[in-house]
């Protein structure tokens, strides 16, 4: 029996391309960065190179990009960072954040809170999608900064960036946005889209776990979240993962150059499964399916289901899928997503299922014949 996986928005296979690349430095260009000798002026090289690479695909000068571990340190960054840094020139470190974010920025205004200063939860539609009158009352406390995700990371929905970022730049308030998913999906372009701050995650991208990098717009003022050297502008100090980072580089531009092509394939096989398990699942609803989404994201509610023993089914199925987000730590507590929405319902199981690069059509085929007879054997055992 062969596996399918389809679980690629919590982390995507490494690309050959990039492992190419990382094993290239990992053996033979293995310097630091900071060294002033060849090998260090090599790595520098490297570093300098992936950073263009990074900063072209947002529409960037190299000198915005700082590199991270990862989106949650990107998102803790540019919220925590900002927050402190007006509450250090002694204005309000006031954070507004939609409720359906991801964990990493919910969390990091938590932590705002925690020290003080005051968090505004934005309201959304039972698509997902930020109210904009909300946001717009949220202004009128010219918070430090705002955070809103280009797209969800549990059903894909993009969110109106274009509107939201025309409002906070008119209100003078910086906007920051965790595009980990949207990144190498859909355009994320600051210089089309005035975003001050951008989150990114390469294992989303065909790039190893633990790296990521931010977008900081020149101007926007970030205090570190840890201190010591004076590398990535201060900002993120300490030697960086020159391996990680050349393969995120790689990465980026790989999923640049295949974009639109992956979109329309992609997509086409989401709609291809979504029109099948609506017709053959009694009970199932599309989670925010009438909105723009991501195309390789399908949300799925199943009335009179049981999470755990569909999650357990499935795997022992040899399909991989996701109760949610897979970024807390396997919790089966209900989706704060879906809670926002309007969307969770007691008795009821919900799915991510999400596509990649690798996904191919004999393995959605296999899952729209299996996942209606699993769903079954569910509800007949409960």
């Amino acid at each position: 029996m062969e596996a399918v996986y389809l679980d690629h928005a919590a982390t995507t296979p490494v690309r050959p391309a990039v492992l190419d690349a990382m094993r290239t430095v990992l053996t033979e260009q293995f310097g630091n960065p900071s060294s002033v000798h060849r090998w260090g002026r090599e790595a520098r090289t490297l570093l300098e190179t992936a950073r263009e690479r990074v900063a072209q695909a947002v529409g960037a000068d190299r000198r915005e990009i700082v590199f991270t571990s990862g989106g949650t340190e990107a998102d803790n960054l540019a919220v925590l960072g900002r927050a402190r840094a007006v509450r250090a020139t002694g204005g309000r470190d006031v954070v507004a954040v939609s409720a359906v974010e991801h964990k990493a920025v919910l969390g990091a205004a938590e932590a705002v809170a925690d020290e003080g200063g005051l968090v505004i939860l934005l309201s959304t539609d039972e698509q997902g999608r930020v109210d904009l009158a909300s946001l717009e009352q949220a202004l009128q406390e010219r918070p430090a900064v705002v955070s809103v995700q280009w797209a969800n990371n549990e059903t894909g929905v993009l969110q109106p960036i274009e509107s939201i970022a025309g409002l906070c730049r008119a209100a003078g308030v910086p906007l920051h946005s965790d595009a980990v998913q949207a990144m190498g999906r859909v355009p994320v372009r600051v210089d089309q889209v005035p975003v001050d701050l951008v989150a990114i995650s390469g294992h989303k991208l065909g790039a190893p776990k633990g790296i990521g990098a931010l977008y900081v717009r020149s101007g926007v003022e970030l205090v570190p979240l840890t201190h010591g050297g004076g590398q990535e502008r201060g900002l993120r100090p300490g030697t960086e993962n020159i391996a990680a980072i050349v393969g995120l580089g790689v990465a980026v531009e790989e999923a640049m150059a295949a974009r639109d092509r992956e979109y329309n394939r992609l997509a086409g096989l989401r709609d291809e499964l979504q029109a099948a398990l609506v017709a053959d699942i009694p009970g199932l609803s599309v989670n925010s399916g009438e909105a723009d989404r991501l195309p390789n994201i399908l949300n799925i509610s199943l009335a009179d289901v049981e999470q755990d023993a569909l999650m357990v089914s499935l795997d022992l199925e040899g399909i991989a899928v996701s109760s949610g987000s897979a970024c807390q730590s396997g919790a089966v507590e209900p989706s704060h997503v879906l809670v926002a929405m309007g969307r969770a319902h007691e008795g009821a199981a919900a799915l991510r299922i999400s596509l990649g690069w690798t996904t191919t059509g004999e393995e959605i085929a296999r899952v729209k014949a299996a996942l209606p007879g699993i769903v079954q054997r569910v509800r007949e055992f409960a």
